[in-house]
């Protein structure tokens, strides 16, 4: 009975000194609200910032002991501008590509909350476009976080986490500007997408090596670009996201099969749009990913979707012209060299997704 009472006595011991340690070290969070104020097209636009900081941050950051003094308005009035060089040197709040200047109140105490609060105000001559925020607060603390939240007509519209790994942010706005920035960014993001990315070339050089009709090309370029409308839409919302570790390798599969597809090809059967579907569908899975990683509003990431997938089908159509012009005046010249051009491309084409494929599943990190 008296070993089990020490080691109760222990354990209680134990825990008060890890809730005294918690007590004495708070969670490293830092808030910042940005509300963002007009819309109206060419009407002058408001960006009002409130920052809330824990006194324990702040007191470290200034050399303050013990950190409850910056509860003293006396004492925190005597730190006033050492705290807004502070928070000028490690915040970043830009409007279009433009640093925010304007008028910051002096930091005030919020007792109940062992915080210490800023307010600013800033006029702009229109309303925003893109807000970007670069927050690194108190890099003493690794593990430090300031929550973001940004609001338009005093409803909330998008919330995002900065931390070391993280510190910048981009903010679409709902004006008409933010949604033509939305949309001028995603379409040439999708172009880009399709004419820099090896294996989008190497599956649709696949896809053209048989040639066809224009009209029979173009449903082979829409069938990949719906299927992938419907896969990214249903990853980007939640609503089904399979793993990046399948989604890659699958599409190096498919890539193979296209190039054992165009050697098996007979009596006319042609079932590139069916490939292509299925390896839109595949591959919208894949870029989800990065759109969720962006942390875009609900409606920016409605709008960022059809843009990109606007870019997409751009991009796809430059290059099937240019893939299917060169592979046409091959074929004009000499058929047999064009006959030549589809096996050995097709070969090549099977190699390139077997190397893909490989390197997915056996060396995800790369080959040193």
């Amino acid at each position: 009975t008296r070993m089990k009472g020490l080691s109760v006595a222990v354990v209680v011991l134990g825990l008060t000194g890890i809730a005294a340690d918690a007590a004495a070290h708070p969670v490293p969070f830092s808030y910042l609200d940005i509300r963002v104020q007009g819309g109206v097209p060419g009407a002058p636009g408001t960006i009002d910032v409130t920052l809330v900081a824990h006194i324990f941050d702040v007191a470290h950051d200034l050399g303050i002991d013990p950190n409850e003094r910056l509860l003293d308005p006396a004492v925190l009035q005597s730190q006033a501008l050492k705290i807004a060089a502070l928070v000028d040197g490690r915040l970043r709040i830009e409007a279009d590509g433009r640093l925010l200047t304007g008028t910051w109140s002096a930091p005030e105490a919020l007792v109940d909350r062992n915080s210490v609060q800023r307010r600013g105000r800033f006029q702009l001559a229109q309303s925003p476009a893109t807000l970007t925020v670069t927050a690194r607060l108190f890099p003493y603390d690794p593990a430090h976080q300031t929550f973001v939240n940004f609001y338009e007509h005093d409803a909330i519209a998008s919330q995002v986490i900065l931390d070391q790994g993280h510190a910048r942010f981009e903010y679409f706005t709902g004006s008409p500007r933010g949604l033509l920035a939305v949309t001028r960014r995603f379409v040439s993001d999708g172009v880009r997408h399709m004419l820099t990315g090896p294996d989008h070339l190497v599956f649709l050089a696949g896809l053209l090596l048989l040639g066809g009709t224009p009209r029979r090309l173009f449903v082979v370029v829409t069938a990949f670009t719906l299927a992938h409308a419907v896969s990214l839409s249903l990853a980007a919302f939640s609503v089904f996201s399979p793993s990046p570790r399948f989604i890659e390798p699958a599409i190096a599969l498919i890539i193979v099969y296209v190039g054992v597809d165009n050697l098996m090809v007979h009596d006319g059967r042609d079932m590139r749009a069916w490939i292509a579907a299925v390896c839109g569908l595949v591959h919208g899975f894949g870029f989800a990913s990065v759109l969720r990683a962006m942390e875009l509003s609900r409606r920016a990431l409605g709008w960022s979707l059809l843009s990109f997938h606007a870019g997409v089908e751009i991009g796809q159509l430059l290059l099937v012209v240019a893939i299917a012009a060169a592979i046409a005046a091959l074929k004009s010249r000499s058929e047999w060299a064009g006959r030549q051009l589809a096996v050995a491309g097709s070969v090549g084409v099977m190699a390139a997704g077997t190397f893909w494929f490989i390197q997915r599943v056996f060396f995800p990190g790369g080959i040193s």
